[in-house]
């Protein structure tokens, strides 16, 4: 059975195994992509555009309902205000 100051020693020698192998897998990694960006004559807008249809999430969301008594309006997410909350929401569609 081994100590604990064993087991230690053992991680340490193991995070230091592991840290040699991340930064050797890295370099091969980067150089494979290099080499591949070369090849193809590749851009970072090739690499890193964004998708089509892919929608922005800031992007406002027009109303879908109207309080006639003051105008205000909600889009139908979040919380229900008020005005229209416990109410049959068909009445207040825009």
């Amino acid at each position: 059975m081994s100590s604990y100051k064993d087991l230690l020693a053992q991680r340490e020698q193991l995070d230091k195994q592991i840290k040699e192998a991340i930064q050797r897998e890295k370099a091969d990694g980067i150089a494979k992509a290099k080499l591949i960006i070369e090849e193809y004559d590749l851009t970072a807008a090739d690499l890193f555009s964004r998708k089509s249809g892919v929608r922005n999430a800031s992007g406002k969301v027009a109303p879908k309902y109207r309080n006639p008594a003051t105008g205000e309006t909600w889009t139908g997410r979040g919380k229900a205000p008020k005005w229209i909350d416990g109410r049959d929401r068909t009445s207040f569609l825009i």
